[in-house]
């Protein structure tokens, strides 16, 4: 049972409203005494390295529960290490989407959607911790833990795929040569398209679990979810050797014979190996953290490793800060816009994204139950996994309206929980108010946006093959490997390895080039939808999981009579198999 609920109630049990004076003595206590702001956490904890040669304490440090009482420093420290577990996770798809593999903008626009990811992320993520009771109505928004949200890398390949279809379609501008030009419009139509299709995961969140998780077990959503992230492998490789855009093809024009492009301070051509160096800088520090690291760095390796990398690149030449001399002292929402449309071949893909991320948030929920040491089963359970998918849902149409891709709930904070022994949604807030900060402050965004391509690949090739081990996890975890499943698993990766691998073996199925722009946008969806690995595959195993009966020596892997009943098993594993450690 919950520690803050009672044994029937689903709502947290209230004490006797607390008097003025009472509030104010409590608030002298938390900042003006020892206890309060220190306590007596062994803070040489989170510090202590990992060496073989240091004895390591046999003290467990204690346990913070989801209402207990914290000292204000801790609160700040484990707020900021929260915050540095999923900064990486929060800058990556802004700066694909908008940079030369996304729609070309130029630098102060990607300056700006890093910053505003970060203070979106802060905001929303406060709505999933706080945990409001909708009036009149048994629902809840958010779920009451340190759920904390950032933009999904699964909207990545759908965006990619879809802003390369724009600008072949002449919906995005080229130049005489094919360059491809700056496309505000496409990323306003991602934007617009993602703030219409959220509303499928406002509906999934009314849905009862159990029903959702027959519709869409592991089977499902583990191959969908591997799929997403071997896709994005390719992006984060390219950067490693040099950059992902135009000098990484065969064919260029001169002004891309080197990474990123002539004009570049140390400029080098794709694949050198200096360019390979700096990205296994990254590489090997997060290896390095992992192995020998203290407590706070091993929740934030990929930071560590990407600040190494950047020391190294700084130090040999390779930094541009131009961008962050030229870029303002604070930003905010809404500095730059964009006009929002629906753009029709994105509807079918970007559905299929909000349905992972309603799937993906059962799993991470039902984690951070368990790590926070709540209960995973029953009505109160039930009701934080409605509660968090419905906030989900709400936050991928505000997130749209404050000019960000569509959000889902992180599950690498649940590292942070287990670690740190702490569940207390005061840490959670702190959190909140550093990504906040930091994207405010537009220095920041501008020098993460200066990053060179083979730093920001050795660490965006390190998430994104942490997204695809997450899908593996899921199907080893909630698919039993017997010859349904295997056929299905089969039937399902041969499309989506596939178009996968080959992203542009659709692209002349349909050769209709009237005037009819209806006829030529739904040709284009099909094309788009055939040619998103994922989705495709997600498609595929849903439909046969479902037409597909189970056989006999699947119910129990135990004989049973031929005069016994056949008890089929059921699908719907616990939700803890959808537990992603990378978004």
């Amino acid at each position: 049972m919950d520690e803050d609920q009672g044994p029937s109630q689903i709502i947290p049990h209230h004490e006797p409203n607390k008097t003025i004076s009472g509030r104010l003595n409590g608030v002298k206590k938390a900042f003006f005494t020892r206890q309060g702001i220190l306590g007596d956490y062994d803070y040489a904890f989170l510090l202590r390295p990992n060496l073989p040669f240091m004895r390591k304490s046999r003290q467990a440090s204690p346990f913070f529960g989801l209402n207990d009482k914290m000292p204000v420093v801790l609160a700040l420290v484990l707020g900021l290490q929260h915050a540095l577990a999923m900064l990486a996770g929060i800058i990556t798809p802004p700066i694909l989407m908008s940079g030369a593999t996304g729609v070309n903008l130029p630098a102060d626009m990607q300056q700006y959607l890093v910053s505003t990811a970060l203070i979106v992320s802060g905001i929303l993520s406060m709505i999933q911790i706080t945990r409001f009771h909708l009036y009149k109505t048994p629902y809840y928004l958010g779920t009451g833990l340190i759920s904390v949200v950032g933009i999904s890398f699964s909207i990545i390949p759908v965006a990619q795929g879809a802003f390369a279809q724009m600008y072949s379609n002449g919906f995005c501008p080229t130049d005489a040569d094919g360059t491809k030009l700056p496309c505000p419009d496409a990323y306003g139509a991602l934007l617009g398209t993602a703030a219409v299709c959220a509303l499928i995961e406002v509906l999934i969140a009314f849905i009862p679990p159990g029903i959702m998780l027959k519709i869409f077990p592991p089977i499902v959503t583990g191959p969908t979810v591997m799929l997403i992230g071997i896709n994005l492998i390719e992006t984060g490789f390219k950067n490693w050797a040099g950059g992902s855009g135009p000098c990484a093809d065969a064919t260029h024009i001169a002004y891309f014979d080197v990474c990123p492009n002539v004009g570049a301070p140390h400029a080098l051509p794709w694949g050198s190996p200096e360019y390979l160096g700096l990205g296994f800088s990254v590489f090997l520090t997060i290896i390095l953290c992992e192995r020998f690291g203290a407590p706070i760095m091993k929740s934030t390796s990929v930071i560590i490793g990407l600040l190494t990398g950047c020391i190294i690149a700084a130090a040999t030449g390779y930094f541009d800060r131009s961008g962050i001399d030229a870029a303002p002292v604070a930003s905010f929402i809404w500095v730059h816009t964009f006009k929002l449309t629906v753009y029709g071949p994105l509807v079918l893909p970007v559905l299929a994204v909000f349905i992972i991320c309603a799937c993906e948030a059962i799993g991470d929920i039902t984690a951070t139950c368990d790590v926070s040491r709540l209960e995973v089963e029953g009505r109160t359970y039930e009701s934080r996994i409605q509660g968090g998918v419905l906030a989900d849902g709400l936050n991928g149409i505000l997130a749209a309206l404050m000019t960000i891709t569509p959000m889902s709930t992180f599950a690498q904070n649940n590292g942070v929980i287990a670690l740190t022994r702490c569940a207390n949604r005061t840490a959670g807030y702190c959190c909140c108010i550093f990504l906040i900060i930091m994207g405010i402050f537009a220095k920041f965004a501008a020098a993460l946006v200066a990053i060179p391509s083979p730093v920001l690949g050795g660490m965006t090739t390190f998430l994104f093959c942490a997204v695809a081990v997450s899908g593996v996890a899921i199907i080893t975890r909630g698919v039993p490997f017997n010859r349904r499943n295997r056929f299905i698993l089969t039937a399902g990766l041969s499309i989506g390895y596939g178009a996968t691998l080959v992203p542009t073996y659709f692209d002349h199925v349909f050769s209709y080039s009237g005037d009819n722009k209806s006829l030529q946008g739904f040709l284009d969806a099909i094309v788009l939808v055939m040619e998103t690995g994922f989705t495709v595959t997600a498609f595929i195993c849903m439909i046969l999981n479902l037409a597909l009966e189970e056989e006999v020596e699947e119910t129990d892997e135990k004989l049973i009579a031929s005069d016994e009943p056949v008890i089929t098993k059921n699908m719907a594993t616990n939700a803890q198999s959808f537990d992603s450690h990378e978004k």
